[in-house]
């Protein structure tokens, strides 16, 4: 089936004005056949068209190129998932013994390893990784080794990087081009923001109300520890040069085999629960997360910078891959209206609504109430008339550059024991979802929201 293009552009250059976005490129290889558009502007203020060759940054994105990069190292039997970190970096140790010992490379790739990210200032130079290992010699757990699946932005995936740069004997981003970016072909795909053509760059933007609408962001790029986990850029058509390895047994479209066929199906197959299956997916694989869309398999792979977003989504039952970059969001609501829009008309499975709550569930709030949080992240669970909300506590200085409360109020509105709706508060927001589980002495232990893990502290 052949997309209609002009009426996709027209739909979503409608959707851009409604959201504040101030552009989107879109990427669709479906069947074999790569279809490409751009809409709206690169920057706000110089009004730039955004065009098919507009660079964004991928964000996280990023934990999936870094994933197949390691899996080649597993092809070669220089380093094997199960074992140890400490195999690989001897000197690897955090506060606690158990997971200095036996957290392994699977862990950190499923986001199970539960190591808190305090690894400081590991600085901008070419050691970064080295010290970020170096520095979390005191890092607590924020749940025990495995206990759960808990979102890990940066530190994760660093260690990851480390272990390539020690079996490999050059810097990550060096691993990357020799690995991936130069076998793949990809002239438009870096891992430094030094390397990217600025003239094809698109600006982040970030919304604080939709009558001012879109502004620059101040801060252009994620610091140089975010590497491995979050600071790839790229075009539409190369993502989709990714994608294609995942969806063909990792060959890139040239034909050249990048990964082994086993290693890419060891990528999907290796899984673990995610708390809160409503908001992503209910499983996380080797650095990709796993969908349920109407009962088809998908996965995904997402990423936000401040101020741009990127998306990636693969359903192999029908040989498509679809991924949209902007710099402005993220938005959900945006995200399943573009891509349900395309995947209508290309007559297969589209993304599923949120779940609808359940107004016959009787839930005892004592089971839940309570402070959750970690560095960075602080929810109040209370209750009143009955009913559960959360307060979001935001940090003073974050608030007042977005225009924003402190502390945010939502009603949680429950799907399940353990799920809940989150309405939004304000019109810049979506439905949110949140778990809030594993009663051990009959209190939640743990929220689990946006894939981020917020253990009990009170």
């Amino acid at each position: 089936m052949t997309l209609d293009v002009a009426r996709i552009r027209a739909r979503v250059a409608g959707l851009l004005a409604e959201y504040a976005i101030p552009s989107a490129a879109i990427g669709v290889l479906h069947e074999g056949e790569l279809t490409e558009l751009a809409v709206g502007v690169k920057d706000v203020e110089t009004r730039e068209p955004a065009t098919t060759d507009t660079i964004y940054q991928c964000g996280s994105m990023t934990k999936t190129w870094t994933a197949l990069a390691f899996m080649q190292l597993v092809d070669e039997g220089r380093v094997d998932l199960d074992e140890p970190v400490r195999t690989y970096l001897p000197g690897f140790a955090v506060a606690d013994p158990e997971a200095s010992a036996k957290v392994t490379p699977r862990h950190l790739l499923q986001h199970t390893s539960g190591i808190e990210e305090a690894y400081g200032d590991p600085g901008e130079g070419d050691d970064v990784y080295a010290r970020m290992v170096e520095n979390i010699a005191d890092a607590p757990q924020v749940f025990p080794l495995g206990r759960t699946h808990g979102y890990s932005a940066a530190l994760g995936y660093a260690i990851l990087g480390r272990i390539l740069e020690v079996r490999d004997g050059a810097r990550w981003d060096d691993v990357m081009r020799r690995r991936l970016f130069a076998p793949m072909g990809l002239t438009s795909t870096n891992s430094r923001h030094e390397q990217v053509d600025e003239a094809r760059a698109a600006t982040g933007h970030l919304l604080r109300s939709l009558d001012e609408g879109p502004i620059v962001t101040p801060v252009r790029h994620l610091p140089r520890a975010f590497g491995p986990g979050g600071n790839i850029t790229s075009t539409t058509r190369e993502v989709l040069a990714m994608a294609h390895l995942l969806l063909d047994d990792g060959t890139a479209p040239s034909g050249k085999r990048i990964v082994s066929a086993e290693s890419i199906r060891e990528m999907l197959r290796s899984r673990v629960p995610v708390p809160d299956p409503h908001m992503f997916g209910p499983a996380w694989a080797l650095g990709l997360i796993v969908c349920d869309w109407h009962g088809e398999t998908v996965y995904a792979t997402d990423g936000s910078t401040i101020g741009q977003n990127a998306r990636l989504r693969l359903l192999p039952d029908s040989n498509t891959a679809l991924t949209m970059l902007t710099n402005g969001g993220p938005r959900e609501s945006f995200y399943r209206e573009v891509f349900n829009e395309i995947l209508t008309g290309l007559g297969i499975v589209t993304v599923p609504d949120p779940p609808a709550p359940d107004p016959a569930l009787n839930l005892d709030p004592t089971r839940y109430q309570g402070v959750y949080g970690r560095p960075g992240a602080r929810y109040e669970v209370s209750a009143e008339g009955g009913r559960l909300y959360l307060t979001l506590v935001l940090d003073p200085t974050q608030a007042e550059f977005l225009q924003r409360p402190d502390r945010i109020r939502y009603e949680l509105l429950p799907v399940s024991e353990t799920h809940f709706l989150m309405p939004p508060a304000d019109p810049l927001e979506d439905t949110q979802t949140v778990a809030i589980y594993d009663f051990a002495n009959g209190t939640a232990q743990y929220l689990h929201t946006n894939c981020r893990v917020h253990p009990r502290q009170s």
